[in-house]
């Protein structure tokens, strides 16, 4: 029984270590290689050029297994480079899809030249201006989006000059390539980095900087020189970063205490090194569904030919656009669409939502509205549908239901029987007196 618990448990870790193994596994990827060409004299700028690239994929340099695969014979053996990633964010299982699948993740690779910014949050970083015999040699920059965006990385690369084989000095991750969130709550938009400690840059700090871009307009949102503890004088408010888990992790991401419409766009997170910077871009839309009203919020009584009119107003909602109609369900269960009605154009309020009205006009002589019963708005947002109802009550129409003709020959009945009971009672109390008078006149 000993052996048969100790063979089990074995056979259980080896299961688990197998999972691991294929959930880690990292890719063999296909990616473009973009550079520009020469520029034609006059210090113009020449077109880019795309090249099919392949990259085999591991995180230590002394694995040999990407060295025995033979690229297709569509790249040039040129193209042919081996990553060393010892962080292993290129081996996310995202990045790896199933053997013949059609989906791919997204990858582009471009050459690098290392230089010192002029930024004055990065500045310190290279202090000394003399760059070292270290950045001698290939750079490149990469970036991978992972099947469904479910992660984004963005390297620098070094290759010692003529070689292929590039070893990851700088990375940055992100899992919210594409986040939303409510007005009001508070958001968080993930970035974080990792730097190879081996290499010399890694002494001299970093520096993180996140930029908001959208239509063309741009704002700095936060700066942080990692090397002196400073933040830069200007930054937004309620936009903040955990320096703690900054310093110890390299936890870059950004907090925003309470989201607004007018944060919705692009952010970019920087990292510095001295000489070298990774970004990475992720998307943030504010979402908020509308508010429904409808006016009047208590119809007026209807008769059969009178014509109401009836508003449905939606607010404080983002982004555009909205849709609006009408429904109307009778007391006897039936559904009838009423159509958009007259739509209004959209306004923008002060906070940056939006509101539109849709305005109906319920003619009864043209609608069998019966007895009565809902009338509904309804709302189609990119935050959800939404619905507002008021009752609606019809008198006076043509055709009486059964309960109300039933009801009618009860109230006759009754009637009837008031009357004849009153003309009793008066014919009887008429002959008493008659016979009273005769009786005194004998």
């Amino acid at each position: 029984m000993t052996d048969f618990s100790t063979i089990y448990k074995l056979s259980i870790i080896a299961f688990i270590g197998f999972i691991q193994a294929c959930s880690s596994s990292c890719p063999v990827m296909e990616c473009w290689f973009v550079q520009e060409k020469p520029g034609r004299g006059g210090g113009l700028t020449g077109a880019t050029t795309q090249e099919k690239s392949l990259l085999y994929i591991r995180t230590d340099s002394q694995s040999q297994t990407a060295e025995t695969q033979r690229a297709p014979s569509d790249i040039n053996p040129n193209r042919v480079y081996v990553i060393t990633d010892p962080s292993a964010a290129l081996c996310h299982p995202s990045m790896n899809p199933p053997r013949g699948s059609i989906r791919k993740p997204q990858c582009e690779i471009n050459p690098f030249l290392p230089q010192p910014s002029s930024l004055k949050w990065v500045a310190s970083l290279t202090e000394s201006a003399l760059s070292p015999i270290y950045l001698q040699a290939d750079w490149f920059s990469a970036s991978f989006q992972g099947l469904d965006e479910a992660i984004g990385v963005s390297t620098i690369s070094r290759a010692p000059t003529g070689t292929k084989e590039h070893d990851v000095i700088l990375s940055i991750t992100s899992k919210t390539m594409s986040a939303k969130s409510r007005l009001g709550e508070p958001v968080t938009l993930d970035c974080n980095f990792w730097v190879d400690q081996s290499t010399p840059l890694s002494s001299s700090g970093f520096a993180v900087e996140w930029r908001y871009q959208t239509r063309g307009d741009g704002r700095l949102v936060l700066a942080y020189d990692g090397k002196t503890d400073r933040l830069a004088d200007t930054h937004e408010v309620g936009a903040t970063l955990d320096f703690e888990a900054l310093h110890e992790r390299g936890n870059a991401s950004l907090f925003l205490e309470e989201a607004k419409v007018r944060h919705t766009g692009t952010y970019i997170c920087t990292v510095y090194l001295p000489y070298l910077l990774a970004q990475i871009a992720m998307e943030l839309e504010i979402i908020e569904p509308p508010s429904l009203s409808i006016h009047p919020s208590a119809l007026p009584l209807a008769v059969p030919g009178q014509t109401i009119n009836v508003q449905c107003e939606g607010s404080g909602f983002s982004p555009l656009p909205l849709e609006l109609s009408w429904e109307f369900k009778g007391s006897d269960g039936r559904s009838i669409s009423l159509g958009s009605g007259s739509m209004s154009g959209h306004r923008q309020a002060w906070d940056g939502t939006f509101s539109q009205s849709s305005r109906l006009v319920l003619d009864t002589s043209k609608l069998d509205l019966g007895r009565g019963g809902e009338l509904s708005c309804v709302a189609v947002h990119e935050g959800g549908t939404r619905r507002a109802s008021v009752t609606l009550n019809v008198i006076g129409f043509s055709s009486p239901s059964i309960e109300d003709s039933m009801a009618m020959v009860g109230v006759a009945l009754v009637l009837y029987g008031f009357i004849k009971f009153v003309s009793w009672t008066f014919t009887g109390s008429g002959s008493n007196k008659a016979d009273e008078g005769d009786k005194k006149e004998k």
